[in-house]
Order: C-alpha cells, then structure tokens, then sequence
C-alpha cells in the first residue's frame, strides 16, 4: 500500500476581513465538539449572539497580526509541510480543520498521488475535544463518504514524548538565552471543565483539583488539563528550573461557564502587581503562532503587564518550522512509514 501524510492545523480565515471571518467563526464555533450544547442553544449563541459582534472585532485583531504572505498559521504550517517534504520520500499534504484548505483537499490530493494509507498528524501536542477529537472525527467521516478505500492511521498525543520536550525545551532555553525573567509563563488554551469531566474514561477521576491531574490514572490518555501540567513539569525538570519560577495558565475564555484555571490575563496581571518586572510567555498548546499566541500574548498580553508596572515581557515562539521539530516530525513518520512496512 502507497503511504502518504496529513498534517492538520486549526485553520484561519481566507483573509483579515468581516466578510471572511464571519464563515470561519462560524463553522468554528458551530462544531459540536468547540461549544458542546445543544443545537438549537449552539445556534442561538453562535448564529444569533456571536456572528453578529464579534467578526468585526476579530478581524480587527487578526489585521494586527496578518503577514504579507497571509495568515501567520497558514504560512507557517506550509513552510512546516516543504520542510518535512524534503526530509521523508512519503508525499506530505497539508490540511486546515476549519477553513478553506480543508481536510478533505488535503486527502484528495493524496489519493490523487496513488496514496492508499494515510498517517493523520493533528498538530497538537494535547488530546483535547475541541482539537484532535474533532479532527479525527471529520477524517473519518469523510474517509466513509468520500474515500471508503483509504486507510487512516493517527498520530497520538505526544506531549510527554521525551524527544518532543527535548525539542521544545531547547527551543525555549535557546530564546530565553539572552533575555533574563524572573517569571515563566505556560499558557495553554482553556477550555471549559466539562471538556475534561466529559473525556474522564473513568467516570470518576477527573475532579479538576490540586491532586487528579497527579495521581496517576487511565483518564490521563484523554486528559487536556493533565497534559498541559505535565508538559511544564517535563520541561522545569529537562530545564533544571527553580521552583516559584514558572507557572501554568489558561488562555481564550469564551462564555461564563467554568474554564479551566488560572486565566493567562489575570496571572500576568497578578505578577505585575506583585512586583514581577522580567516575565515570558510560552504557549505549549500551539506549534504555529497564531491570532492566539501573536495577538492575545504578544501584544494584550505585553500591555496588561506594563499596565500593572512589568517592564520587560518577552513571549517564546511557537516551534513553527524550527529544524529541530521538523526533524523530529520527519522521523516519527519515517518511523511510521517502517513499522507499518514491517507488520505489512
């Protein structure tokens, strides 16, 4: 069997527009797995509250980030895609789960190429609801409906992988070199409790306090928050980092229901007023920088701590195309590509 890669990133609008954002948020937010309530209160929230204030403002924000080339995420992840090309002899296709470079484009144009079985590499370090799962749902359903012959293997979460935070780990030692803090930041994207409760294969686990996400567990496999805190833990110990240090927090509240704990903008906030005048940022959630990572970190980010007397504030990048973590994609589906060869 012909074997070829998907890459999957989140997606962006087509450009900095109202008129592009709004079908983009749209098919975002109306994904059962992003706001997980019924349809019709689904519709009502997105299509009747949502959609009518919030385009504007986001396109607003995705114009102070957008790059001549495009969408930051876009032309990141497609210098990710050239660069793994080059290193495995498996065709690489690239595909957005929201947006026009869809999922589907990407498994077409592998099939186009003769490829019968297909590594599905969702760009997330975390298992989370709202990212892989949706991912790996949609694949399905078009493999059903569109390419019944087609063979799709998935890249697991690798969070605590120990050559992704070796990777990660020196990407921050190397852009923390020269810039001294005295607070570090790992913020990841928020979702709301339930998200956790809701993927607890126990039933029983998942409390969201100060000792589930510690104990170990079978829930951990599905655990977002579990994930998160484990990858600052992995990475204070690959950086011998001191305690009272580094911190975790979480990013990108949306609604009023509860969201995991403490919101990035509050702990920025409270280092400032505490007198913390070094600080960086680093959102291990992400591979690409995005409107999430450039816009809401970079930039409100950097103006709450000033606004609360920080002075200097320095955010880590994204892994984006750095050789290290390209190398290191390259290898899991070379990897890939032998043991199914081998098992054939």
């Amino acid at each position: 069997m012909k074997k070829g890669v998907l890459l999957v990133n989140l997606g962006s609008p087509d450009s900095p527009t109202p008129e592009d954002v709004k079908p983009y948020l749209s098919e975002f937010l109306m994904d059962e797995r992003v706001i997980d309530v019924p349809l019709w209160a689904r519709t009502l929230i997105v299509k009747g509250i949502i959609l009518n204030t919030r385009p504007k403002a986001s396109a607003e924000a995705y114009k102070k980030i957008w790059w001549d080339e495009g969408s930051p995420l876009i032309v990141i992840s497609e210098r990710l895609q050239k660069k793994i090309q080059k290193l495995t002899d498996l065709p690489v296709a690239l595909g957005m789960r929201y947006g026009s470079m869809t999922i589907k484009k990407g498994l077409q144009e592998l099939v186009d190429k003769g490829v019968e079985e297909v590594f599905l590499m969702p760009l997330y370090p975390q298992f989370a609801m709202a990212t892989t799962e949706t991912i790996l749902v949609l694949a399905e359903e078009l493999r059903k409906e569109h390419f019944p012959n087609l063979k799709i293997t998935d890249l697991k979460a690798f969070y605590n992988r120990e050559d992704y935070i070796d990777v990660l780990s020196n990407s921050i030692a190397r852009h923390l070199k020269d810039n001294p803090y005295e607070q570090l930041l790992f913020s990841y994207h928020g979702v709301p409790e339930r998200h956790i409760r809701k993927r607890d294969i126990t039933k029983s686990h998942c409390k969201i306090d100060k000792s589930c996400c510690i104990t170990p567990s079978p829930a951990h496999e599905f655990c977002y928050r579990h994930q998160c805190l484990e990858v600052t833990r992995l990475v204070a110990e690959k950086l011998n980092l001191a305690p009272g240090t580094y911190s975790s927090s979480f990013q990108s509240r949306l609604g009023f229901d509860p969201w995991l704990q403490p919101p990035t903008d509050l702990t920025i906030e409270r280092f400032g007023k505490q007198g913390v005048k070094k600080m960086a940022v680093v959102t291990p959630a992400f591979v690409s920088d995005c409107l999430e990572t450039l816009e809401e970190i970079a930039m409100e980010g950097e103006e709450i701590f000033h606004e609360t007397g920080g002075k200097e504030f320095t955010t880590v990048p994204c892994l984006n195309d750095d050789d290290e973590f390209v190398a290191l994609l390259a290898n899991w589906i070379n990897d890939w590509a032998r043991s199914e060869t081998a098992t054939a």
